[in-house]
């Protein structure tokens, strides 16, 4: 399992898979995201996306749209992702990370700590009452101080041995399924034998 940048070729997959979660795709770009993969069978896991505020005199960076596939829940897979979006905006310059969550407590695990609404940026401020209305009518602040970042052990042993979860198994479909009757049905290329 590992984490890279998206690819523009995995647009609609982004997409799909955003809406699915109800995340937000507000002003949607492909570069701005990570995915993790599973290098054995090359299956997409989880994503989530750097987006960067600037004004004036000032750029914000903001990590959101964070979702994991449901056969990859509870494998450390969003974890990493999270990791890997903390190294690209310190990658970038920015000492400070913010999230607009309705999930807080997954975040405070990597030293995320609650912000007081009047304490943000103004282009958080906005974002955060647009998300609100939005997407995530629960979604609370939170900031990290990059440098603070850390990963808890159970996640990176989780996410050493992620494999998807496959669940109940479909059963194989029969002439029965079909409203055919095997004992009594006739086929155009029967030779009777």
């Amino acid at each position: 399992m590992y984490v890279r940048d998206a690819k523009n070729r995995e647009e609609v997959w982004l997409l799909d898979h955003i809406e699915d979660m109800g995340l937000d795709e507000t002003a949607f770009r492909s570069r701005d995201y990570v995915i993790a993969i599973d290098e054995e069978s090359n299956e997409k896991a989880g994503f989530g996306r750097v987006r960067v505020h600037k004004t004036d005199d000032e750029a914000v960076c903001e990590l959101t749209s964070i979702g994991v596939l449901d056969d990859w829940r509870g494998q450390g897979v969003g974890a990493h992702v999270v990791e890997r979006l903390i190294q690209k905006a310190g990658d970038d310059g920015f000492e400070t990370v913010y999230a607009l969550t309705d999930e807080p407590d997954y975040l405070r695990q990597f030293e995320f700590e609650p912000v007081e609404t009047g304490s943000l940026p103004a282009k958080l401020q906005d974002r955060l009452e647009e998300k609100r209305e939005t997407t995530a009518p629960d979604a609370v602040p939170m900031a990290l101080t990059v440098a603070e970042f850390r990963m808890p052990r159970k996640f990176r042993e989780a996410f050493k041995r992620a494999a998807a979860d496959e669940g109940e198994s479909e059963p194989e479909e029969g002439p029965e399924d079909f409203g055919i009757d095997p004992e009594e049905a006739t086929y155009k290329y029967d030779t009777g034998r």
